[in-house]
């Protein structure tokens, strides 16, 4: 029997409208669920998740319920490893209530992890970049939602490379009933009114990749990442994104907090990323002439570079973790 972690009696399906179905193996998930009750604790706070059995599962699943699709989103980022019951992060499990969130924010999974292996110099020279701040900035190869990353920036002191926290701050209607914001990675919907204040190019900025991740749901539900780059050497190319400073909690635990916060750019997949995700796909900007005109361009003729990638320009260079 799986334990009840959440200190709530009786789960109330309006108050924890989003819910995730997770196998358990014949040998049970052990340590692995204490793991992952110590992570909600720590994260997503207690009383703001409830751990269930899932009978309607055959018995052999668990639910771990949430508030919001944001907490179901960044639990399932930090536990891949875990099985989803049917496969599948599902509006089935939401509430009516809970679909304008669903369609409102990028889904799990659209390049929630990349890597930045190159040197720093290499960013310098391509972006001319004015002033470096990172230091001794280390190869990063397994960036996760709310990590430290590296991001060119147009700021007050000119074009500047800064390790930056990835996720911009959510919009209002998901923060109901939550008291943190994890922030949201990808930015698809260009003429919200949430995302348009930071469309300018005193907001702009350019995130450095050789390497992004897409999760390939197979036979069973088993999801393994697939890795894209745009050839097997992994050379730099940037995501065109957005950044901003905010105050907000990120984690319970530190409390209020002021950072420097970035996210990127979506949109509909081209041939080689939809085989494997069908949703989307960053915005890639792979000549210098394009982040040019990311940076420096008037919205609307920058936001023209809201577009797949071309196909053919990226290829499949390593599955798995």
């Amino acid at each position: 029997m799986v334990r009840r972690y959440t200190p709530i009696a009786k789960t109330n399906d309006a108050a924890f409208p989003v819910r995730v179905k997770l196998r358990i193996p014949q040998c049970g998930l052990g340590v692995r669920l204490d793991d992952a009750h110590r992570w909600l604790s720590c994260e997503v706070g207690t009383g703001n998740y409830a751990v269930h059995p899932a009978p309607s599962v055959g018995g052999n699943a668990m639910a771990v319920r949430f508030l919001n699709l944001e907490g179901a989103r960044h639990f399932l980022a930090g536990f891949p490893d875990l099985k989803l019951a049917d496969g599948t992060l599902s509006p089935a499990y939401s509430s009516p209530a809970q679909e304008a969130l669903w369609s409102s924010v990028d889904l799990l999974g659209v390049c929630n992890l990349y890597s930045m292996t190159t040197n720093q110099q290499a960013i310098v020279d391509l972006v001319k970049v004015w002033k470096d701040k990172t230091g001794n900035m280390p190869s990063l190869p397994g960036i996760y939602p709310n990590y430290q990353a590296p991001v060119v920036a147009n700021t007050s002191e000119g074009r500047a490379l800064s390790m930056m926290r990835w996720g911009m701050p959510s919009p209002a209607f998901a923060l109901k009933n939550r008291n943190y914001d994890r922030g949201i990675t990808n930015v698809r919907n260009t003429t919200s009114t949430h995302w348009r204040r930071w469309l300018g190019v005193q907001h702009r900025c350019v995130v450095p990749f050789t390497a992004f991740s897409e999760p390939n749901v197979g036979i069973g539900g088993n999801k393994e990442p697939v890795w894209f780059a745009l050839n097997e050497d992994r050379p730099l190319a940037f995501f065109a994104g957005i950044w901003t400073q905010w105050t907000s909690v990120r984690k319970v635990k530190d409390g209020e907090t002021t950072d420097n916060l970035f996210g990127f750019l979506t949109c509909d997949p081209n041939e080689t990323v939809g085989a494997v995700h069908p949703k989307a796909m960053p915005v890639i900007l792979t000549e210098q002439s394009e982040v040019e005109t990311w940076l420096t361009a008037p919205t609307d003729e920058a936001l023209q570079l809201q577009r797949p990638l071309s196909d053919g320009l990226l290829q499949i260079v390593a599955r798995g973790a």
